[in-house]
């Protein structure tokens, strides 16, 4: 379980920085909303930066994967039915931030070509807005990803009860900024605000949790409270 843990830890921190990275460096920086035609030169004369995001973003994807099964692994002593419905919950987010990336590939094709058109802006448009609202609708899975993931942190015996609290905040976070952005019309208006309550409920407890695994990953201690778990959860089977 100690390389689990380790992996676990590294995956999370590794999500962080090549999320920030991609979506705050690179497309916050070359998208604009309200101009389609600049959104395209922007993509066009900085390929390298975008495809920069774009590979941070599959790499981000691949972490995530490997989040499904170390983090099914540590949670399974608790209670291995919620565990998998945690598993599921991120694989369905998965699943649909890879379809998503699958919009940006095609931008990147768009602004890759040696001709560009002014009516390409708005097909390149489109797909950055399918983007958004496909990513969305898996951060929305994410965001009950979080909640059964708090929950089986608070039941557990080896991770603070604190950190499952902030879980659950964070998944509240992923859930007030998603259906606002699916549904409310002047999301656009009040982005700021919405996006300060993902960010900040988000990173508190994400953190957090990273933290501790990058600590029980090193610590003899926490490990040997998990063995133990392990421990009983197999002897529990067994009978």
């Amino acid at each position: 379980m100690k390389t689990n843990a380790k992996i676990s830890g590294f995956a999370y921190v590794m999500i962080f920085i090549t999320g920030f990275y991609a979506n705050f460096t690179v497309l916050s920086s070359l998208v604009e909303i309200d101009n389609p035609t600049k959104t395209l030169l922007n993509i066009s004369n900085n390929l390298n930066l975008f495809r920069n995001g774009l590979l941070s973003f599959l790499l981000m994807l691949v972490f995530d994967i490997v989040l499904i099964v170390t983090l099914f692994k540590l949670t399974s002593t608790v209670s291995r039915t919620w565990s998998y419905v945690a598993s599921g919950f991120r694989m369905l987010h998965a699943l649909f931030f890879g379809i998503a990336l699958l919009q940006l590939y095609e931008v990147y094709n768009i602004a890759h070509d040696d001709h560009i058109f002014k009516e390409m802006s708005y097909a390149v448009m489109d797909l950055l807005s399918n983007f958004d609202e496909l990513w969305t609708i898996g951060l929305l899975f994410f965001g009950f990803h979080l909640l059964v993931l708090g929950y089986l942190t608070i039941k557990s015996n080896h991770i603070p009860k604190l950190i499952g609290v902030l879980l659950i905040i964070a998944s509240f976070g992923y859930f007030v900024d998603c259906l606002a952005k699916l549904s409310y019309a002047d999301y656009d208006n009040y982005k700021e605000y919405f996006e300060s309550v993902v960010i900040i409920t988000g990173v508190i407890g994400e953190l957090s949790f990273t933290i501790w695994l990058i600590v029980a990953g090193f610590s003899k201690d926490k490990l040997s409270l998990i063995n133990k778990d392990l421990k009983l959860t197999s002897d529990l089977e067994e009978s």
